[in-house]
C-alpha cells in the first residue's frame, strides 16, 4: 500500500511585500511519494535555470503542487491567473499618471523664475516586480491567457532580461531578472474551452510535467484530510468517484473534489454513505453529474448511470 504524509505546502501568508507573499504550510495538503518525486524534479529544473509547468486535466492537483513547490523553495512569491484580456501592461506593469513639480525662485525680487518638470508615473505589475526583487511567479492556466501577452516572458526565460521598451527614454528599458528569480507554470490541457494554443517558442523553455489523477489511496488521504466522515465512508466514496470516472459518464470525469464534496455534505448533514437513502443518491447525482456542456448522452440516461454505479460499488 502506498505510504502517505501529511505536508504542509498550500496556505498562503501574506506579508508586508506589496503583491507577494510566502507560501506557507498546509496540514489539509497530502504529500504521497509520487508527488514528492514530482516536486523533487520540478525543483531540479528550476535550479538548473528552467520554468517548471504541471499540466493536466482539472481535478489533477496542479495548483496545489505548484503551491507545494513553491513553499519547499523558501522564498516569496507573487500570483498570476492566466486571463483572455490579459496583455503586455497586466504582467509587466504600465504609466499610472503623472507627477509635477514646480520650483518658484524669488531670490532677487525684482525677477521671478519658474521652472515646472512633468513625469510619467510608472508601477510594475507582478512579472516585473518579480523579476526584479528575485521572487517566484506562480502563473496558474497561464494557456487562458493570449500568446501576445505572455511573449515577454521569452527573454525573462531565456535570457533573463525583461523588455521594457516604454522605459528606454529613462534609461529604464531593461530589467536584468534577480538570480533567485523561479517560474512555475500550471495549465489545462488544450482541448477546454477558454485556453490559447501556446507558442512553441514558449513551451521550449519549459520543462512540462504531465499529471494525472491520484492513485486510490492518495485520494482516500485527501479526502480525509478535506472532511469529517471516518476513514470507510473516505473509502467508499471515493470508489464511487472512481468508478464514475472509470465509466466515462462525462469527458473528462470527476475528480477527486467530487469525494470532498460527497464526504464534506454527508458529514456536515450526518448523512450516512448509503445508497438506500434517497438524500444521499440526489446528492450523488447533483455532485458526480458533469455540466450539460459535457454531457455525453442525455440527463436522464446520465443519472440512470450514476445511480447504476452507485449500486453496483456500495451495494
Amino acid at each position: 500500500m502506498e505510504q502517505t504524509n501529511h505536508q504542509t505546502p498550500t496556505t498562503v501568508r501574506v506579508e508586508d511585500r506589496g503583491d507577494a507573499f510566502v507560501p506557507k504550510p498546509s496540514e489539509e495538503f497530502v504529500a504521497t511519494p509520487q508527488v514528492e518525486r514530482i516536486s523533487e524534479r520540478a525543483l531540479a529544473y528550476m535550479d538548473a535555470g528552467y520554468a517548471a509547468h504541471m499540466t493536466g486535466v482539472a481535478g489533477t492537483g496542479k495548483t496545489s503542487l505548484a503551491f507545494h513547490v513553491a513553499a519547499r523553495l523558501g522564498q516569496p512569491a507573487v500570483l498570476l491567473h492566466g486571463d483572455d484580456e490579459f496583455g503586455r501592461s497586466d504582467l509587466v506593469g504600465s504609466e499610472v499618471g503623472y507627477r509635477k513639480s514646480k520650483v518658484v525662485d524669488n531670490f532677487i525680487r525684482s525677477v521671478l523664475k519658474t521652472s515646472e518638470q512633468v513625469r510619467k508615473m510608472w508601477a510594475d505589475n507582478r512579472l516585473a516586480k518579480a523579476c526584479r526583487e528575485g521572487y517566484t511567479l506562480i502563473y496558474d492556466e497561464f494557456t487562458r491567457s493570449p500568446p501576445e501577452a505572455n511573449n515577454v516572458l521569452l527573454s525573462v526565460l531565456e535570457e533573463r532580461i525583461l523588455n521594457l521598451p516604454t522605459r528606454s527614454d529613462k534609461g529604464e528599458g531593461y530589467i536584468q531578472v534577480h538570480p533567485d528569480f523561479k517560474a512555475i507554470f500550471t495549465s489545462n490541457t488544450e482541448e477546454y474551452a477558454g485556453t490559447h494554443r501556446t507558442q512553441n517558442a514558449l513551451l521550449d523553455r519549459l520543462v512540462t510535467i504531465e499529471l494525472d489523477h491520484p492513485s486510490r489511496s492518495a485520494e482516500v488521504e485527501i479526502t480525509l484530510s478535506r472532511s469529517e466522515v471516518d476513514a470507510e465512508e473516505a473509502r467508499r466514496i471515493v470508489d464511487l468517484v472512481r468508478a464514475v470516472r472509470e465509466e466515462d459518464v462525462h469527458e473528462h470525469g470527476p475528480s477527486v473534489r467530487a469525494a470532498i464534496a460527497l464526504a464534506r455534505v454527508c458529514a456536515r448533514h450526518e448523512q450516512a454513505v448509503d445508497p438506500g437513502a434517497q438524500f444521499f443518491r440526489d446528492i450523488c447525482v447533483d455532485i458526480l453529474r458533469p455540466s450539460r456542456a459535457s454531457i455525453r448522452g442525455e440527463v436522464d440516461a446520465v443519472r440512470s448511470r450514476i445511480e447504476a454505479i452507485l449500486e453496483d460499488v456500495l451495494s
